[in-house]
């Protein structure tokens, strides 16, 4: 799965309609709501505002898609399309549409969605999406130096840390490193 940076736009104009494309990064279904409201208040004259969205939650992947009034099928579908083949999660994409007096008809319109998606994938920063854990863990005091050195090699850190008669830390590393780190505690 992988995950875009930050937001990026783009625009283009087909028969006179113009299609601004908007992709950015939203951690929870929350984040991607509130980010489309926001879209909806500056972008208020627009005449439709379609959108698809992958966030990965602790029940689940939750996906959802809009057509805002388009015919059905023809608008966010195609979007959402997009983002599932490219496995693009926690982010959301929403076109912009101002429509300019020519109808697209069904086809049209499908392609027009789909294009602005694409291209606005395209230009996004995107990288591989990493899970991280958390967890703690308590170990005597003359094995915390070889564990700081081993999660700096694990991309890992601590992100808390008690001292008393033993070093009780919680740490975080990229899931795919929690059987080094198990292997390392043993």
């Amino acid at each position: 799965m992988r995950i875009v940076v930050k937001t990026c736009e783009v625009e283009e104009i087909i028969k006179k309609s113009r299609f601004i494309g908007i992709i950015s990064p939203c951690q929870t279904e929350r984040d991607a709501l509130l980010l489309l409201k926001d879209l909806q208040q500056r972008y208020a004259d627009a005449s439709h505002i379609v959108y698809a969205y992958r966030i990965q939650s602790a029940d689940g992947l939750v996906c959802r898609f809009h057509d805002a009034d388009e015919p059905s099928g023809t608008a966010g579908k195609p979007i959402f399309q997009h983002l599932e083949g490219k496995q693009l999660i926690n982010l959301v994409v929403a076109v912009i549409r101002y429509f300019g007096g020519v109808k697209l008809g069904a086809g049209g319109l499908t392609r027009a969605y789909s294009n602005a998606a694409k291209q606005v994938i395209e230009a996004a920063d995107i990288i591989d999406y990493i899970e991280f854990v958390e967890l703690t863990l308590s170990l005597d005091y003359h094995r915390l130096q070889a564990l700081e050195y081993q999660l700096k090699k694990w991309d890992g850190n601590i992100i808390g840390q008690d001292f008393s008669d033993s070093v009780r830390l919680t740490v975080k590393l990229p899931k795919s490193n929690l059987p080094a780190l198990s292997a390392f505690l043993d």
